[in-house]
């Protein structure tokens, strides 16, 4: 009988054959190879690659300019950012400033901070590329210039692209940090040809002087235009498609800021300038004398300022176009699939909540491309958002490819409450990307300590040992959020009633104020599912909201304290109070029992239990009889 014997390998064995294996024919022909390949040196290819470089990883950021962050070289076009640089907040704290902080990269390096760059509250566009050109010289980040990348492709277990000059490159995951800069230029509006690009849009206010212009869009980029030029101009109008969203009334940052929206005055004053909603695609843009008229598409004979009323019936010497950007996808080849988001956000690519390509494995977005998961939401399109979702990106890729689990400390539950406090009054990460990301507790099987971990990406909250390493059965997940129905387009925001100081109207908070979820069992993919549009995350077991506060510090005694710590006694069934030790003596001599923080500090001050270890109480749980 003749005997055959069948090779058997393992998947990650396979794996890594098929890598080495492909990595060797594509090596043939002189193709550099990184494990990690950055498309785009700007802030968030930067604060990637300071993680990277902290984990002494094989990376490479890949830049076409000769600068890190040459966006910031041409936009905004006015150079005046809209992100705030609040020097002072009377705290020392640099996790709270960091709050408050909107232009500054995460490191270890405190000289790093835009304020030692500018004392504006809202800098020069200038003084941002060069805080980002400081930050990657003295951090050593590793970053390529004049590298122009194209021709991305996945080849079995392997990504391949290639430079201008045709060099090759190969890595074994890529990550694709090169924003949001394509001018998004409708292509049904007829007479675009016309229309003078905010790209290229003139920054002095002379070239205007005495000329009519119409501005199509109704972003900051219009507004900023805009607040530039209706000094020297006749009149400015203004159409969109939508009403205005007053970044106030939305709490989005992306919506239209203060310091943009000094068109709105004249408008409501009654000053020539005005502001409108139209839809574009009706009409198409006609030259005639010297002046740019707006005539309908199914009328090719009378103009459409004919109509006696029509607000738009005068001539324009100047159309300027501020459509916003899109993702720019010609750095992949025709072979890679590169699907939008949907409805809004289809101008970002469209990825999963651990920041991976819909469409291809191993493919990561970082940054702005990333804003698709919290469009109009939080600000993970902007540097003080997209900062910590950088950090997350990296900690999810530390557990998937290096077994690194997510950052944590285990602590006894006695410390549950203070390390909760500590969080809410300093953490930056989960006050800026407020439901987006959270910090998790960890509920130990023996009810005797917790493992905390901090800003996981809440919509992985089902993945939770598949993301971060960490099992869990009883966990509480703490997220900052607005109140459902408090913000919004054409809200009064400022109306008499608009905040609760009561503990026991916490669930009635409009302003940013920490949520508890607390579950008995991890939620699953269904429940995620199941969830309500409206709601963050699924139906806990229990529920606690912290009032919101006026000051955001939740450090009352009776208003945040003693609230939240009757919800965790609630939740892990055990008196969290701390005694002094008289009481713990008294308490022991008169009861069959006493609280638990009386038994540690009994055990860890005679050498039996380490602190931050219950090693003890697990092996014995009678040690706390």
């Amino acid at each position: 009988m003749a005997l055959t014997l069948r090779p058997y390998c393992c998947p990650l064995a396979l794996s890594v054959f098929l890598t080495i294996f492909t990595l060797c024919i594509i090596s043939t022909s002189s193709s550099i190879h990184h494990d990690y390949c950055i498309i785009g040196a700007g802030p968030s290819g930067l604060q990637l690659g300071y993680f990277l470089q902290q984990k002494d990883r094989d990376y490479i950021i890949f830049e076409r300019n000769n600068v890190s962050g040459s966006f910031y070289l041409k936009y905004p076009r006015h150079r005046k950012l809209i992100s705030i640089n609040k020097r002072n907040t009377g705290k020392t704290n640099k996790e709270f400033n960091m709050r408050h902080d909107w232009n500054s990269l995460l490191s270890h390096d405190d000289s790093l901070l835009i304020r030692h760059y500018s004392k504006e509250l809202f800098p020069h566009a200038d003084i941002l590329v060069r805080y980002l050109n400081d930050y990657k010289e003295k951090l050593g980040i590793q970053v390529q210039y004049n590298t122009n990348i194209r021709n991305i492709e996945r080849h079995e277990h392997l990504y391949t692209m290639e430079d201008g000059s045709g060099q090759k490159y190969t890595c074994s995951k890529l990550i694709v940090a090169t924003g949001i800069a394509t001018p998004n230029i409708p292509g049904n509006v007829v007479g675009m040809e016309h229309v003078i690009g905010y790209e290229d849009v003139s920054i002095d206010a002379d070239d205007f002087e005495g000329q009519s212009v119409l501005i199509l869009g109704r972003g900051n980029a219009a507004f900023e235009t805009a607040d530039a030029i209706y000094g020297a101009t006749n009149v400015v109008h203004m159409v969109g498609r939508s009403r205005v969203r007053l970044s106030w009334a939305t709490h989005y940052v992306g919506d239209l800021r203060a310091v943009n929206n000094g068109l709105l005055d004249t408008y409501q004053l009654k000053s020539l300038d005005g502001v409108l909603e139209a839809g574009l695609e009706e009409v198409k843009i006609v030259k005639k004398d010297g002046k740019l008229h707006l005539q309908f598409k199914e009328d090719e004979e009378d103009p459409i300022y004919s109509i006696d009323n029509f607000a738009l019936r005068d001539p324009y010497d100047k159309v300027i176009r501020c459509l916003g950007f899109t993702f720019d996808k010609s750095i992949f080849s025709n072979k890679t699939r590169i699907t939008p988001g949907r409805g809004r956000a289809k101008k970002y690519p469209k990825i999963n909540y651990n920041y991976e390509s819909a469409d291809n494995p191993d493919m990561f977005f970082a940054g702005t491309n990333t804003h698709s998961l919290d469009f109009r939401k939080s600000a993970g399109g902007f540097i003080h958002g997209f900062r910590y979702t950088a950090r997350a990106l990296h900690h999810l890729l530390e557990w998937r490819y290096h077994q690194v689990p997510w950052p944590s400390i285990t602590a006894p539950i006695t410390q549950m409450e203070s390390t909760i406090l500590k969080r809410l009054n300093e953490a930056s990460g989960t006050y800026q990307m407020f439901g987006v990301l959270g910090d998790l507790i960890i509920l130990a099987e023996n009810g005797l300590e917790f493992t905390y971990l901090e800003e996981f990406p809440i919509n992985l909250i089902d993945e939770l040992y598949k993301s971060s390493g960490h099992n869990a059965t009883r966990i509480i997940a703490i997220v900052l959020e607005y109140g459902k129905d408090f913000s919004g387009p054409g809200n009064d925001i400022f109306r008499i009633d608009r905040a609760t100081g009561e503990p026991a109207e916490a669930h009635h908070s409009n302003f940013l104020h920490p949520v508890l979820y607390y579950y008995d069992k991890v939620p699953t993919e269904q429940d995620m599912l199941n969830k309500s549009i409206k709601d963050l995350l699924p139906q806990p077991k229990l529920l606690h909201h912290i009032v919101e506060d006026f000051l955001t510090s939740w450090d009352g005694w009776t208003s945040h304290l003693l609230p939240l710590r009757r919800f965790l006694e609630e939740v892990v069934g055990r008196d969290l109070r701390s005694y002094f030790a008289d009481t713990c003596m008294k308490l022991a001599l008169t009861h069959m029992d006493v609280p638990l923080s009386c038994q540690m500090d009994f055990m860890q001050g005679h050498g039996l239990v380490p602190t931050y270890s219950l090693a003890h109480f697990a092996k014995d749980p009678k040690l706390l009889l």
